[in-house]
């Protein structure tokens, strides 16, 4: 009888490890999910780092975006871009003292102790450099506009991501502002023929015109009309700035960008039943971009492919050299065919 009970014991014990095991198993996942993830910052240059944080770490905004919280930063900066110069220390002041977010000395150091990246350096032309102890590190990493200052160095980020298996995007945030997936989205056109885009377009001397500013109505044209084009021409004069791009089934593709006059964004699809246009002005926020994100940095899915980003900077690159050849159209398939990577 003492053995008979002993064995109950024996089996009733065994019995609750497994179930504690397997209620662990089960609900490992879901926990992993629902953790909230470690975000470094590479670049505390630009406006966004401080807006970013602030949409991830203040739990009181009412736009606050769960998930994810900024922990942790390296500084960079670019002394020959004013904007990232006269800017640098506001900013990293900023994510210091008010979020008290901790700043280390190198990007092997910063992905050591978070579990994404945000690639935030305002200066196009070090994103190469610096996202690649990124991949190293196993890092998912999002790397904001300008995501370069050439083709060739995107497409280099391109291939050290699918080498690597390290996945990435960079996308500006106007391409999931609600007006612009609105007009996407919407039953009214009966279907998107043609686009028209606008916005303020800024320069910047070490990069090509439209990566620096343009990038914005060059991202809602593809927002709305995807990938697919084939050539573009460009006429620029001090006043205002236009490129119309030939997609392969016949859609043309215009955006402009304001120079001299009001500096709103905006947008005009040309439907098979109706042709509908964003609000004047538009609203635009970061907060759609952030969720994506988030949403990319928990499962791995980039919402916008590479090759789609690609296609986006050979379409702005091949803007440059209509405008040197007179207006001249350009075969995007011309430009990711030549040049070399610039940030080696």
């Amino acid at each position: 009888m003492c053995e008979d009970r002993g064995a109950m014991k024996k089996s009733a014990l065994v019995a609750l490890v497994v179930s504690t095991f397997s209620l662990l198993w089960t609900a490992g996942p879901a926990a992993e999910q629902t953790a909230e993830l470690r975000i470094g910052i590479i670049g505390t240059d630009s406006s966004h780092v401080t807006a970013f944080t602030k949409l991830l770490n203040d739990k009181g905004d009412p736009d606050h975006l769960p998930g994810a919280r900024v922990v942790a930063a390296f500084k960079g900066g670019s002394p020959d871009v004013e904007d990232s110069r006269n800017r640098i220390d506001r900013f990293s002041a900023e994510l210091k003292d008010k979020w008290s977010v901790e700043f280390v000395d190198s990007i092997e150091a910063l992905c050591a102790k978070v579990d994404a990246v945000l690639l935030e350096s305002v200066d196009g032309r070090t994103h190469l450099n610096q996202v690649r102890p990124v991949f190293t590190a196993k890092k998912r990493v999002f790397i904001d506009k300008p995501m370069t200052a050439s083709y060739a160095d995107a497409r280099e980020i391109v291939r050290l991501s699918r080498e690597s298996g390290v996945p990435f995007f960079s996308a500006s945030s106007l391409r999931f502002a609600g007006d612009v997936q609105a007009l996407r989205k919407s039953d009214k056109h009966g279907g998107i023929g043609g686009a028209f885009t606008f916005g303020p377009e800024h320069f910047e001397p070490h990069h090509p015109d439209l990566f620096w500013y343009g990038i914005h109505a060059v991202e809602m044209l593809y927002a709305l009309l995807g990938p697919g084009c084939e050539k573009v021409s460009r006429v620029k004069t001090d006043s205002g700035d236009t490129v119309v791009g030939t997609w392969k089934d016949g859609r043309i593709g215009t955006m402009r960008g304001l120079i001299q006059g009001r500096q709103d964004y905006g947008a005009v699809v040309f439907g098979m039943k109706a042709v509908l246009a964003t609000p004047v002005p538009m609203k635009s926020d970061y907060r759609g971009l952030i969720a994506e994100i988030v949403k990319f940095f928990q499962t791995g899915v980039p919402p916008v492919a590479p090759d789609e980003t690609l296609e986006i900077l050979a379409f702005m690159e091949a803007a440059d050299l209509s405008k040197a050849r007179g207006g001249a159209p350009v075969a995007l398939a011309d430009v990711m065919r030549r040049s070399r990577p610039r940030g080696n």
